[in-house]
């Protein structure tokens, strides 16, 4: 049961659900709002934060979802491993494709570039201080100084608000197989039923 009671979007402020529009979403893609509503200045705050960093993306959706995954799984995030959003979806991440995550640098269906971003944002989440100046000069092959700081500043929140949310424990709404907690850490691939969102 999750640990923080979740605020439905009927008791959010009025600026919040104004920046949001929550009637347009489905519980889960209200997610983690339920929660800092309880906090809405702070909130709002998250909300133009990642607003800005979608809204400014110049990295392919594959790119990110895959990376997104693969921190998920480490992070043991169940919602955000539960969840695939469709603007991936339409640049080509299925489930066959993120099959490849349980060993990605052995993937014969991904790029040099996605196995580098997935890489990073592991890195990222197990052992950030091994992002050295020669990992760098590896990355700026590969990425431009911008496309590296959009990289990064998406994987950081994605491992942060990742870690977060599975302290949360918001798993009420999602598939029987990410709710279970038996039988040792779970993954985003090879699984038969996940929560499609927009």
């Amino acid at each position: 049961m999750t640990r923080i009671s979740m605020i439905e979007h009927d008791g959010w402020s009025k600026a919040l659900r104004d920046a949001t529009n929550p009637d347009a979403m489905t519980p889960l893609e209200r997610g983690t709002l339920r929660i800092m509503a309880h906090k809405p200045e702070t909130a709002l705050g998250f909300v133009g934060f990642f607003g800005a960093l979608r809204g400014e993306r110049t990295l392919p959706e594959r790119l990110t979802e895959l990376m997104r995954l693969r921190i998920a799984f480490h992070n043991q995030c169940r919602s955000c491993m539960a969840v695939r959003y469709s603007d991936a979806a339409a640049d080509g991440v299925d489930e066959v494709l993120v099959c490849s995550l349980e060993r990605p640098a052995e993937a014969e269906n991904l790029t040099e570039r996605e196995k580098l971003a997935i890489d990073y944002g592991e890195r990222l989440a197990t052992n950030h201080l091994s992002l050295d100046d020669e990992y760098h000069a590896r990355l700026k092959k590969h990425f431009t100084e911008a496309e590296i700081v959009e990289l990064g500043i998406f994987a950081a929140l994605c491992v942060g608000f990742g870690r977060l949310g599975a302290s949360w424990d918001m798993v009420e709404e999602l598939p029987e197989a990410f709710r279970a907690r038996e039988g040792g850490p779970i993954a985003p691939w090879g699984q038969r039923e996940v929560v499609g969102v927009r």
